[in-house]
């Protein structure tokens, strides 16, 4: 199944106790062909940014930039797949890891709004 993320919104359902986004976070999502980029804020983000392509019909590779409340600039790089959830929304089920601080890795789960 191909997927259009263009002009969609998700909020966050889960993370791990080592990411920064909840679900006061809203991504807003952009694609032009295999590229995807969006824009993030909320909770305890101030504003991010995050940039990236389809490497599959259903997979997502990209790097994620934010400034959080306390004025630290964070970055990652994260693996996304893309289902239906049982709503029939999109859902971005996530593995990361930062690029600093403890260089750490996680995983979460976003929903379309």
């Amino acid at each position: 199944m191909n997927f259009n993320l263009h002009n969609k919104t998700f909020a966050s359902l889960i993370n791990s106790t080592n990411g920064e986004v909840c679900s006061d976070t809203l991504f807003n999502y952009y694609q032009d062909g295999l590229n995807i980029w969006a824009d993030y804020a909320g909770g305890s983000i101030n504003r991010g940014s995050l940039i990236g392509k389809f490497v599959s019909e259903n997979e997502l590779e990209f790097n994620y930039q934010h400034i959080n409340q306390n004025g630290e600039l964070k970055a990652g790089f994260c693996k996304t797949v893309i289902t239906l959830h049982k709503s029939g929304k999109l859902k971005l089920s996530e593995s990361w890891q930062w690029f600093t601080g403890d260089h750490s890795s996680g995983h979460s789960v976003l929903i379309e709004q």
